[in-house]
């Protein structure tokens, strides 16, 4: 168990940094100094405490990245209740369902959501507040809303702190990090979502790994994209950024290319947490185009050019993400294979990591300048450890893990939460993977993503997609086996390529067979692909942009 208490730990950050940014919502004039936040923080408290909110009463929210999304996570969690954060990506019918299985007193949602949703059909809600203006949006009858206006809880603020909030004023809850912080509903690759129980004290380990190694410090700058809903942004971006006085960014607008460039040019932040399919984004059109040109290979070629001209490039990569940063942190889904080792050729400042949201989220990292391309890092020391079950003859099996990160269970559901864990208490991830002899690990695949060949060889997806997503014209694909037994590919083309080159049908078609055959002589005869099938749009994504395989498992 982690010692100080991850709730003293956030009221130790807001009364040191009392007069320093703590959040800025990008491309409005919206600042919070640590101070304000700590004045939001109780006037919800005061909004709560009206609505005879009690210690561990479920609170959901659900909206985009900005200030009154965080400021409402810090207030549900300081307060002693749970806060249940939903991506705002999930169906009204999904969202529904969780604030009822997680059995939420309250609501606090962004307007546009809202109506989508009845309060009527929430079965223990008994009020929705907006997280525009924290007004009251819908009660249930019995509560009322004129009592529970911003004015009126202004009006019991000032009452309460005449001198207005002061750094000794702010005390907060007594709860140790063994209770529960949150309840985060997945949105997994399965098409099962379940609502794991988050300790306090998972949230206290990724805290203290993350700034006792400097990952994010003080004078750290983030520019926030990542969903705060889920385990990766949330810890990381928000939770750590807060609890070292550092400063957020949000970007409350869905994340392209072209709008986080701007972002990282203006903000020069010094840390970037991002999924691969971000990094692997502007990878295609800050570098792609330049590998394309026939000159650009040639100097390739040449030894001693080649270091010049990948320095410019590296340069280049560098000033796309502001020009100010230690490293930039890839979790969420593998990292494409090509893009891994071009950036590795290039030395540039990247590591991956690996977690889930059942450990909130992480297992495992290392710093850039020990990162082996494929790898995931090292589980982190006197924090988390990894082990692999029954592994075969190479050495691949279950990764199993246990430590200070990991969730106490599934919330109302004991049978998945007996399956999860081994008899010994070890964390089984459902990953497939290995660990080498310097405890570097290596993911190789999901146990549920496994394709059985002919003769019963282990098939893993994954590896293939990785080399056919390298192809001409491949945005990207999925392996998936036919009726008859043999493995097709769904292919997404890469439309603007396919533009830019002019491509008819047929022409998109023949390269297309090209890039079959040239991948089937990379692969074993037992993973030969026996098609190609183009896909009109991209797949259906997870909010950590893994691809939902089991919308396309039947063909």
């Amino acid at each position: 168990m982690i010692q100080e208490p991850f709730i003293e730990t956030l009221r130790k950050s807001i009364v040191d940094n009392w007069d320093r940014p703590a959040f800025t919502d990008y491309g409005t004039d919206k600042t919070m100094s640590y101070a304000d936040v700590a004045a939001e923080i109780a006037h919800l408290h005061i909004l709560f405490q009206e609505l005879g909110i009690a210690k561990n009463d479920k609170i959901s929210l659900v909206g985009k990245n900005n200030c009154n999304w965080v400021t409402s996570y810090l207030a549900i969690i300081t307060y002693g209740a749970i806060v249940v954060p939903i991506l705002q990506d999930f169906r009204a019918n999904d969202a529904l369902h969780i604030i009822n299985h997680s059995e939420s007193r309250l609501l606090l949602i962004s307007d546009f959501l809202y109506e989508n949703l009845d309060i009527t059909q929430m079965e223990q809600v008994e009020a929705v507040i907006s997280l525009t203006d924290f007004s009251i949006i819908a009660t249930i009858e019995h509560v009322d809303a004129n009592k529970l206006s911003p004015q009126v809880i202004d009006a019991a603020f000032d009452a309460k702190y005449p001198n207005g909030l002061q750094p000794s004023d702010v005390k907060f809850c007594n709860k140790p990090n063994a209770d529960i912080a949150s309840i985060n509903y997945t949105s997994g690759t399965t098409g099962f979502s379940k609502g794991v129980v988050t300790p306090l004290n998972a949230l206290a380990g990724n805290v203290l790994f993350c700034s006792s190694n400097h990952v994010v410090y003080h004078e750290s700058r983030q520019v926030v994209f990542l969903p705060l809903a889920h385990a990766f942004g949330c810890a990381f971006d928000f939770l750590t950024s807060f609890a070292t006085g550092a400063h957020s960014w949000f970007i409350g607008r869905t994340p392209s290319p072209k709008i986080l460039l701007q972002a990282f040019q203006e903000i020069k932040p010094t840390c970037v947490f991002t999924v691969p399919l971000i990094l692997e984004k502007i990878y295609k059109t800050q570098i792609v185009p330049h590998l394309k040109k026939s000159s650009i290979n040639w100097v390739l070629k040449m030894p001693l050019l080649d270091e010049v001209l990948l320095g410019k490039m590296r340069q280049a990569l560098v000033d796309a993400f502001g020009g100010n940063f230690d490293e930039i942190i890839v979790g969420g889904a593998p990292l494409n294979a090509e893009v891994d080792e071009f950036l590795k050729r290039i030395h540039f400042p990247y590591t991956v990591g690996y977690g889930m949201t059942e450990c909130a989220p992480l297992i495992s990292y290392c710093k850039s300048a020990e990162y082996r391309t494929q790898s995931c890092g090292k589980p982190l020391p006197g924090l988390m450890e990894v082990r692999i079950n029954e592994p075969n003859e190479e050495g691949v099996g279950e990764i199993q893990v246990r430590g200070e990160n990991v969730m106490i269970g599934y919330y109302k559901n004991e049978e998945a939460s007996r399956m999860a864990f081994t008899k010994d208490g070890w964390l089984k991830t459902g990953d497939l993977g290995i660990v080498d002899e310097d405890g570097f690990v290596y993911i190789k695949g999901r146990n549920n993503t496994i394709i059985l060949g002919s003769s019963g060889q282990n098939i893993f997806p994954e590896e293939i997609e990785s080399k056919l997503n390298n192809m001409p014209y491949v945005l990207e694909s999925l392996v998936v086996k036919h009726s008859d037994g043999s493995l097709l590919a769904l292919v997404c083309p890469d439309y603007p390529s396919v533009d830019a080159d002019h491509l008819t049908k047929e022409m998109l078609e023949a390269a297309m067979e090209t890039n079959r055959r040239n991948l089937n002589a990379q692969l074993a005869s037992y993973e030969q692909i026996s098609q190609l099938i183009l896909y009109p749009h991209e797949f259906e994504k997870t909010p950590k942009k893994s691809i939902k395989r089991f919308l396309y498992t039947k063909l």
